[in-house]
């Protein structure tokens, strides 16, 4: 009872950060399942993308609801994710626990050193010039209001590759996601959380049949843990517009260091 209230409790805090910042809480599960919980990797992999659906479910409809989220771009970006995350959920099975360990260490110091330096592309925060914008497939426009959609071909590349690392490493593939779209398509990152969060639900049900699949997701370990995202991301998309975004990456930035030293620890062999 004890441990299914803490998965409970780690569950909704995963949640709440998830929708904050269109990470579906799968980079906080599957540290808190095998770092703090003892559990097998792979299991925490499956369990986290389980998560991730529920985290997409509670939050997309709310951004959808405030028009927040860019839908025509997701579902563009997300042809190629999901190509990708059914490719990664048959490559994960063949790698090792320690190389896992290993893989989600690199992505997660990759993402924090993004994170840290966003205003590069500050003129994504606002309008931008329409030169240099990418011609959609089937003349659809991608744009939204006060912003324009560049380097479609740079996002399908990236987004396909959030597909592979989404099933290898059960965080929905918003960590890359967002920063592909921010920092290298001229997304405001209101407007790339909100997006991801639509996409994330659909990658990680194309990675998590086959998880199931073979196995590897524990319905008493996903039930309240998925429970506990539910809550969290219902309540973090309803506050997301009155946090300070610039906090939210400190801590963001912060959380993914201390979680990657651990992680190296532990493919390692070391004990965490």
């Amino acid at each position: 009872m004890t441990v299914g209230l803490l998965m409970l409790a780690g569950g909704a805090a995963a949640g709440v950060f998830g929708s904050l910042l269109g990470l579906g809480g799968g980079i906080l599960i599957v540290p808190m399942l095998t770092l703090g919980f003892g559990r097998d990797l792979r299991e925490a992999v499956g369990v986290s993308l389980v998560c991730v659906i529920v985290t997409s479910s509670a939050a997309a409809g709310v951004y959808l609801e405030r028009r927040v989220a860019n839908l025509r771009l997701g579902m563009a970006l997300e042809l190629f994710t999901a190509i990708g995350a059914l490719v990664g959920g048959l490559v994960a099975f063949v790698l090792s626990e320690e190389v896992l360990a290993g893989l989600f260490a690199a992505l997660l110091v990759y993402v924090a050193v993004s994170m840290l330096r966003p205003r590069v592309a500050r003129a994504a925060d606002g309008p931008t010039d329409t030169g240099g914008a990418t011609a959609a497939p089937f003349g659809l426009d991608l744009s939204g209001p006060g912003y324009r959609v560049r380097n479609l071909g740079r996002g399908a590349v990236g987004s396909l590759g959030a597909g592979v690392v989404s099933a290898l490493l059960g965080i929905g593939g918003g960590l890359v996601k967002v920063p592909v779209m921010h920092l290298g398509m001229g997304v405001p990152l209101r407007v790339a959380t909100a997006t991801s969060n639509l996409m994330i639900g659909i990658t990680a049900s194309a990675s998590a049949v086959i998880y199931l699949l073979r196995g590897e997701i524990d319905p008493y370990v996903a039930g309240p843990t998925a429970i506990g995202v539910f809550l969290g991301a219902s309540a973090g998309s309803r506050v997301a517009h009155r946090v300070d975004l610039r906090l939210l990456r400190v801590l963001f930035v912060v959380v993914l260091l201390y979680t990657a030293v651990q992680m190296i620890r532990r493919a390692m062999g070391l004990s965490v």
